[in-house]
């Protein structure tokens, strides 16, 4: 099992827009990937611009996948269109 945690930090007084985004449209297209286990979203306490989505999967191949796939290509320009920067983790599950 593998995690992808994006640190996204999120353009000013568009915290909301993508939060919703997420919740509405990224994760339920999301979760029709086989492979997908679960997607969730964090805010960083002392600001408003820094997200970080956790987003597990089955496996580095069924993660590709989301990235590779129409839904994912669809999405991608709104959710570009909110942040000015991000940072990418990939863990593999241990125990």
């Amino acid at each position: 099992m593998i995690e992808r945690h994006v640190t996204f930090h999120v353009l000013p007084n568009k915290g909301k827009e993508f939060a919703r985004f997420f919740e509405e449209d990224y994760r339920p297209a999301m979760t029709k990937t086989e492979g997908f286990v679960k997607a969730e979203l964090l805010k960083e306490m002392d600001t408003d611009q820094d997200f970080v989505m956790t987003l597990r999967f089955e496996s580095i191949e069924a993660a590709a996948g989301w990235r590779a796939s129409s839904e994912h290509a669809a999405l991608k320009p709104h959710l570009k269109s909110l942040y000015d920067g991000s940072e990418l983790r990939v863990l593999e599950l241990i125990v």
